[in-house]
């Protein structure tokens, strides 16, 4: 091994500490700055102590570009060819043999290895390194770590090693798996940063903004100079124009992006005695170390993976850095002396941005990692040991996806399907896309040019021109064929071309030129498998049209969307929205790809007998629909019969309305309800059956079991419902206590009428009365009746609850009124001596 300053790395000073951890089998949560050593140094360290660790040590890196350099330089280090005792492995890209001891991977390819060899056989030692860029990936390989480490390989040595996140959740984590860790803080190697703010928040381009401080910057310090930009075509603008200022030959301009070329990226890292400019991604944060840096010119933004419901994939969204992460872009001015830091923000609006980033897990599309459980064998997502879990809506929209494209069944398990899927490094949308093109023949080509134009920034500046997905695939298979009469952008289009050739790898081929001779797009049975394999990845993006409007349809989930631009090119009644902008009542789809009913997934198809209410006809009615998963494609009515599930419907439907059911087409019904109620509530010693509203519904549940209308239900036989409810001793002491009518001295048989919250009352002649002496009473003399006493012309005189009172102060009045006017009628002076008549007239005399 080379020799190695050990005085010069500030993780040179733990390394005992952690080396005493890691043979004791404890976990190591190590905090270091960027720049302290410990991507160089504890892999070294394990490797020269085969005390402590046995099998290969893993280096798990969260990007392509750092997981390279890390293991270029620890082999420089080791004094061995990069591939033999030190290599890496990352997405399209492998440099390690048989005899690799410390190979450096990207954390999805870990993952991957995960699923292949589930226990990690020949694995002594897993070092996650950068843990506080929190992916998801990186989240997932934690977990599925300590699930093999605290349940079948104790033996197996962890370390956690990150620049800024604080070490206690980690140790928290581990020990609610019932393992100790080891928090160890290394000290870090800086200087002081100078650091300048702008005067106010500036509207102009970041190119226009950057190149306002770069010269003063270039004035101020002699070392490298590194621009922390957003993203790839920021990175190409601010080049150009920094290539048009011509501020001074000395110094060379590069770009740092994760997808540069290997040779680049070393080119960028490579210490050199000419002065640099960097451009760069967020990948020279904390992932790269450059040396000689000591003036930073920060833009505040960068690229942050999200989920991306337009197109239904994960997309890096150009959002505000945290505090965490301004400070960390600062620091690397001050590494090997004082440097200055221009932040292209007002001081003011610094203390508005976050503390810290959210975990991705919190914020991105959760599908990879769901698929990746299931291919590990996890069922029940909660119970998987998470540092931070994903949100319960998080996991069901995933899995629901999983299972629209065939991926898992209901038991969270990888269908066949699910199994080519989980062996591609990609979204499950992309890997299903090309298995499905694959499996119908879609030439590889122009199956590889559409995913990369799905994930991918776009190169076509004027839409217009290539305004459709088969039109750009088109325009890009010239492109790479030596066209240049499109206006594209060279950098993107240069990227997608790279991106295309990656996948077709992936697929078994070479490169999109051994597919030049494939069949072009424009051949209609072509653009018919396209379509196909779209489907297949896109399957919850399915869109019937609505009937009434041409522009207008309904998406699979009940999304309303709009038809826009080419997306109204076609005529189909079916397809996939590709490209959707959500937003207001109604999605606008700019991309479609129209589609057959018969291309249809069978296991997202069914056919249903379903019923509704309809209430203009007040019936149950029954329709035959057929759908794909939840959007309907076709509807026909049938007969409605009773059933249950006709039953449910008219029950909902009518049990608000069991007051009017219950008169039906007489009262009877009615008043039994009433009697009986009172009658439990005045004798409550008779223990009668409480006809309560609980009750009451479930006479309405027994009667619609056979009907299918609210006529019906009118006429169904409700009293002899509710009287069933009754024993026969039961109905006696009802007619005893609570009588349906009360026989009066005309001999007249009287109706009683019951009110919920009124006395009883009884509507009579006061010519039927004579002869009555008292008020009548029911529930045994507990509750006196109310009458309402009739004149001849059917109205109410007088209205009591006293009858004797009545003939003893009031009734002569009420003779003296209506003798005159009623002078056949019978209006003796003493009432209570006289004959009751039914008809109220004046006895015949002979």
């Amino acid at each position: 091994m080379n020799s190695i300053d050990t005085n010069d790395l500030p993780v040179a000073a733990c390394l005992p500490e952690i080396l005493r951890a890691a043979s004791s089998s404890h976990p190591v949560v190590l905090k270091a700055p960027p720049g302290a050593g410990k991507t160089t140094l504890v892999p070294l360290a394990l490797l020269h102590n085969d005390t402590v660790t046995e099998g290969q040590i893993l280096l798990i890196q969260p990007r392509r570009i750092a997981a390279r350099a890390a293991a270029s330089r620890l082999s420089h280090l080791n004094g061995t060819p990069l591939g033999k005792t030190i290599g890496y492995h990352v997405r399209f890209d492998r440099c390690a043999s048989s005899d690799t001891k410390v190979l450096v991977l990207t954390t999805g390819m870990l993952l991957r290895r995960l699923t292949i060899d589930p226990l990690l056989e020949n694995v002594g030692c897993v070092i996650l390194d950068e843990f506080h860029e929190r992916s998801s990936e990186l989240d997932l390989a934690l977990g599925m770590i300590e699930r093999i480490r605290s349940t079948l390989r104790e033996e197996l040595k962890v370390i956690v090693m990150s620049a800024t996140l604080e070490p206690e959740p980690i140790v928290e984590f581990f020990r609610r798996s019932g393992t100790l860790a080891i928090a160890i803080e290394s000290a870090g190697r800086s200087y002081p940063v100078d650091i300048h703010y702008a005067s106010s928040l500036s509207r102009q381009p970041i190119d226009r903004q950057v190149l306002d401080v770069l010269p003063n910057v270039l004035e101020q310090t002699a070392g490298h100079v590194l621009i922390f930009l957003p993203g790839v075509g920021e990175i190409k603008r601010v080049h150009r124009a920094i290539q048009n200022l011509q501020i001074s030959p000395e110094y060379d301009v590069f770009d740092l992006y994760g997808d540069l070329t290997a040779s680049a990226q070393d080119e960028v890292i490579r210490p050199s005695q000419r002065r640099k400019v960097i451009l760069s991604t967020n990948v020279a944060e904390t992932s790269v170390t450059i040396p000689g840096v000591t003036a930073v010119i920060d833009s505040g933004l960068s690229r942050m993976m999200t989920f991306r419901p337009q197109i239904g994939l994960p997309s890096l969204r150009r959002v505000p850095i945290s505090q965490a992460s301004a400070d960390q872009r600062a620091g690397r001015a001050g590494r090997t002396e004082p440097g200055i830091c221009c932040r292209l923000w007002p001081k003011a609006a610094h203390h508005s941005r976050r503390e810290n980033d959210l975990p991705e897990i919190q914020r991105a599309d959760f599908s990879r990692a769901a698929m990746m459980l299931s291919a590990w064998g996890e069922r029940e997502t909660l119970d998987f040991p998470w540092l931070t879990p994903p949100s319960q809506a998080s996991i069901d929209q995933s899995k629901k996806l999983l299972q629209r494209m065939d991926a898992i069944n209901d038991q969270c398990q990888l269908t066949a399907t699910g199994q080519r899927m989980v062996a591609l490094p990609l979204h499950p949308r992309i890997a299903r896309f090309l298995i499905a093109a694959n499996d119908c023949g879609l030439p590889l080509r122009s199956a590889a040019l559409a995913a990369a134009l799905m994930t991918e920034r776009s190169p076509f500046s004027n839409r217009s021109q290539v305004p459709g997905l088969i039109d750009q695939i088109a325009a890009m298979s010239r492109f790479v064929d030596g066209d240049r009469s499109l206006e594209v952008s060279t950098s993107a289009a240069k990227q997608m071309e790279r991106v295309s050739n990656q996948l077709i790898r992936t697929m078994g081929t070479k490169s999109l030129a051994e597919h030049a001779s494939d069949p072009h797009l424009d051949h209609g049975a072509n653009r018919s498998l396209l379509s196909r394999a779209l489907l297949a990845a896109f399957p919850d993006r399915v869109a019937r049209r609505r009937d009434e409007n041409r522009e207008k349809a309904v998406m699979v989930g009940g999304r309303g969307v709009r038809l826009r631009g080419e997306a109204l090119t076609s005529d189909a009644n079916l397809f996939v929205c590709i490209d959707v902008d959500d937003k207001g009542v109604d999605a606008d789809v700019r991309t479609a790809i129209a589609i057959q009913q018969d291309w249809l997934s069978d296991h997202l198809l069914q056919v249903n007998q379903e019923y509704e209410f309809d209430p203009s006809r007040e019936s149950v009615i029954a329709r035959r629909r057929e759908y794909y998963d939840d959007l309907m494609l076709s509807e026909s009515p049938i007969q409605c019969k009773p059933s249950d599930a006709v039953a449910q419907q008219l029950f909902d439907a009518s049990r608000g309305r069991c007051s009017e059911l219950v008169r039906g087409q007489n009262r009877d019904a009615e008043m039994f309800l009433t009697r009986s109620r009172l009658l439990a509530k005045w004798m409550p010693e008779l223990k009668l059956p409480m006809l309560d509203d609980d009750a009451i519904s479930e006479v309405l549940k027994e009667l619609c079991r056979t009907r299918t209308s609210i006529a019906e239900l009118r006429s169904a036989p409700w009293l002899a419902m509710m009287k069933a409810k009754f024993d026969y001793s039961q109905q006696q002491q009802l007619e005893r206590f609570a009588p349906e009518r009360l026989v009066v001295p005309s001999g007249n048989s009287i109706r009683i009428e019951y009110h919920e919250e009124k006395p009883p009352t009884m509507r009579v002649k006061l010519q039927e009365l004579f002869g009555w002496t008292e008020t009548p009473t029911i529930a045994g003399g507990r509750v006196k009746i109310q009458l309402h006493l009739l004149g001849p012309n059917r109205r109410p005189q007088q209205i009591t609850d006293d009858l004797a009172s009545f003939w003893k102060n009031t009734y002569q009045t009420v003779r003296k009124d209506l003798r005159s006017r009623y002078p056949k009628h019978d209006w003796p002076v003493d009432p209570l001596s006289a004959k009751a008549t039914h008809n109220g007239l004046k006895p015949r005399t002979n």
